[in-house]
């Protein structure tokens, strides 16, 4: 049986103060969408899929497609690589399901950060950081939540993406992959099939359809699950946990974690994989009586 999950419409503001911002949404850890806030970057006139060509074009990158994880490839491993130029022509012509993770502006092409600035909004955000997300319409990006717990700011620009949320508080409900950061693959958050995944009807989270220009404030450690609704890109600037929990969890994830499941993935190969996932839908059910 597919059903939509219980998801509430992010709430919007045109512009916030810097006290507004950490009083009502970090404080509490809510998601905010702010239209608004970068509307005096040069970025918000220029960052466009034909600028990202001129300027970056000759850049080859690394792409992902919506393939299941598997023993073959670590997560933030590419599927393959492309010239910027040829990757944004295909953008153009064609639905694809490649994308860009995790492009680092700062290295790959510097003139770029020209074009934007970090916000007072009283956190201190890592300035060698800033990362390039780019996908095809109808690309997604699997249900996860970031490895350092950061607090983000996610800035879109070119077409428009959907973003489904979830506090930490929903861990529970989502078959979160033990060893990971991700929930179970086999999973349609847009179109859950709660016969097979029941634990999903008690999930409460977010969702808010981002368009040129928005900024989407991601609190510390929420699950994310992105869906291009046209091709388009996206930059993400993060702030550490602020929280002691939080931030030694980020350590463990960091230090720890990652190291043991790529060894696991060596020795044990699919089967760890499979594993996992098996795993997952035991302990789920298990923690929700099922």
């Amino acid at each position: 049986m597919c059903m939509k999950l219980n998801l509430e419409q992010i709430q919007k503001v045109k512009t916030i103060t810097k006290e507004d911002f950490l009083r009502e949404y970090v404080a509490l850890q809510k998601p905010v969408v702010i239209e608004q806030l970068i509307e005096d970057w040069p970025a918000y006139q220029k960052w466009n899929l034909k600028y990202i060509k001129e300027i970056a074009g000759n850049e080859t990158v690394p792409l992902y497609d919506d393939r299941p994880l598997t023993s073959k490839f670590k997560v933030n491993e590419p599927h393959t690589t492309m010239k910027m130029s040829e990757y944004i022509d295909l953008l153009r012509k064609d639905a694809t399901h490649y994308r860009i993770f995790l492009y680092n502006v700062l290295k790959k092409v510097p003139a770029l950060q020209e074009d934007f600035n970090f916000p007072d909004l009283g956190l201190k955000f890592m300035k060698k950081m800033p990362m390039l997300f780019f996908g095809g319409g109808g690309s997604k990006v699997l249900m996860h939540y970031d490895i350092d717990l950061a607090n983000i700011l996610h800035f879109h620009f070119h077409g428009e993406k959907r973003c489904i949320l979830f506090p930490p508080s929903e861990t529970r409900y989502l078959y979160k992959v033990p060893h990971a950061l991700i929930a179970h693959q086999g999973i349609n958050f847009e179109h859950p099939d709660f016969d097979k995944w029941p634990a999903l009807k008690r999930s409460k989270g977010y969702v808010t359809n981002l368009k040129h220009g928005e900024t989407l404030y991601m609190p510390e450690g929420y699950w994310h699950q992105m869906t291009y609704l046209t091709p388009g890109f996206s930059m993400s600037i993060r702030s550490t946990s602020r929280g002691v929990k939080n931030f030694s969890t980020a350590v463990y994830n960091v230090f720890i974690m990652r190291y043991f499941d790529n060894l696991m993935r060596k020795i044990g190969g699919q089967k760890w994989m499979d594993y996992k996932n098996e795993k997952a839908i035991l302990r789920t059910h298990k923690e929700n009586e099922f």
